[in-house]
């Protein structure tokens, strides 16, 4: 079985925007992790669930050399955002509905493939952390984006994970470290808060990184977090160091926001 550099697990939809950024794309948290992983040239798989109508997900995904081998179908639309884009290029996520993604969990063979990952990022998933526990208790190196798992309590518990990502706006930035600290007493081995235009925070082992976020005039922040992730990854993934990780994920999210959603479509 193909062991892939980094398996994403979770949500994915049509983006709709609206505003000074109008465009209909595809997105969600694991789709653009994955993709971005892909494109930045590491071997990257995605699990999750399309409706029927699906195929516009399936064939980017294919396009930027993600593996859709565990790309499941069920009778239930594809999850479809809308979002508003305002001139300043900040998003406003005005609707969500999750569609073929809500009550979906990857089956055994899925499971299987999911295991032999570097690494695993779990985007939107409302399984109750089944997954990220089941996986570190295997030994198997798993992030998350507690952010974007806000259907219940337990989506969004930092049990179980190597890597919790969140977020908070920029005006929050001093409580980075709070909040930090309480995802690693939870159970996080680190924790990396995004911050927007004031950059990142990171805590691992007693130990503390700040980064600031590169200087830009945004067209559209549509999946700059996720974009930073996947920077943040791959760069761990290729040896790097926190800090440096933690800039790669600066750059991307940077480019991110050069163009409409999470990635070039």
């Amino acid at each position: 079985m193909t062991a892939f550099d980094l398996f994403a697990v979770g949500d994915n939809c049509i983006d709709k925007l609206s505003g000074h950024a109008e465009a209909v794309l595809v997105g969600g948290n694991a789709v653009n992790v994955a993709v971005q992983t892909a494109r930045s040239g590491l071997s990257a798989a995605y699990a999750g669930a399309l409706g029927p109508d699906g195929d516009r997900v399936a064939d980017t995904l294919a396009a930027n050399g993600v593996d859709i081998r565990w790309l499941v179908r069920r009778d239930a639309p594809t999850s479809v955002t809308e979002i508003y884009v305002g001139a300043d290029g900040e998003r406003t996520i005005l609707k969500e509905d999750f569609g073929a993604c809500s009550g979906w969990t990857p089956d055994a063979a899925a499971r299987a493939a999911i295991a032999q990952a570097r690494h695993v990022h779990i985007g939107w998933l409302d399984d109750g952390g089944a997954l990220r526990r089941a996986l570190k208790a295997s030994g198997i190196s798993v992030s998350q984006d507690l952010s974007v798992n806000v259907t219940s309590e337990e989506n969004i518990r930092a049990d179980g994970l190597s890597i919790a990502f969140a977020s908070l706006p920029e005006a929050r930035a001093s409580e980075a470290a709070g909040r930090a600290a309480a995802l690693v007493a939870d159970g996080a081995d680190t924790a990396v808060i995004t911050l927007g235009r004031a950059g990142s925070f990171a805590l691992a082992g007693g130990r503390e990184w700040r980064t600031g976020a590169e200087p830009i005039i945004a067209l559209d922040t549509t999946g700059a977090g996720d974009s930073y992730i996947a920077g943040f990854l791959t760069a761990r993934l290729n040896g790097a160091e926190m800090q440096e990780a933690m800039l790669a994920g600066h750059a991307l999210a940077a480019r991110t926001c050069s163009h409409p959603g999470g990635f070039p479509q």
